[in-house]
């Protein structure tokens, strides 16, 4: 997932964090293709969200990441990505939220973490379903709900996930193993 690996972008990271803000008018065309393809997998899970576009999608997070006025902490690629997938789930949280509102119904059924570590698609009630789990097990074990997000959300392996996180590879497996099993009891009401 992860193939922006680069020197380049890694400079530009490093000059945005020290407040140059012209190093990302040069980062974000070297990272727009990739941020898109994060996007499309996000929207193509997601039915809560039909009426967005990726474009959309990708210019939303866009703004939220460098909408602020100070200059954000992304301590490289991995970072940026991670940042750019909570901002997604933000996003798609919020429009699962908005559809639920104009329909005015009681909440649908819970959805099995098997569905959402797959590539199925996901209702807006499944969707803030797997939103509400998650924030609990961070609440709990911050590091494989990172590892849940990433996987979920920005579609990284485990490995990249583990890379993204700072964490080894074995623990990963094992963070992952314990966060999926912890998911589908939250997400079974437990």
């Amino acid at each position: 997932m992860l193939r922006t690996n680069s020197p380049e972008i890694e400079a530009l990271l490093a000059k945005w964090r020290e407040g140059d803000r012209d190093a990302l008018g040069c980062l974000m065309p070297l990272l727009y293709e990739e941020l898109r393809k994060v996007a499309r997998q996000q929207l193509r899970r997601t039915s809560a969200a039909r009426t967005l576009q990726t474009t959309a999608l990708v210019h939303e997070a866009y703004l939220r990441l460098v909408g602020s006025t100070q200059p954000q902490e992304w301590n490289g690629r991995g970072h940026f990505f991670a940042a750019a997938a909570e901002a997604m789930r933000r996003i798609l949280v919020d429009a699962a939220r908005r559809k639920n509102a104009e329909k005015r119904s009681a909440r649908g059924h819970r959805v099995p973490l098997e569905e959402a570590d797959g590539g199925c698609t996901t209702s807006a009630d499944e969707l803030l379903d797997i939103d509400e789990a998650l924030t609990r097990l961070a609440a709990e074990e911050p590091q494989a709900a990172q590892l849940i997000q990433l996987r979920y959300f920005a579609g990284l392996s485990i490995e990249d996930a583990a890379e993204v996180v700072g964490i080894a590879r074995s623990t990963a497996y094992e963070h992952w193993s314990y966060a999926r099993v912890r998911l589908k009891t939250l997400l079974a009401g437990g």
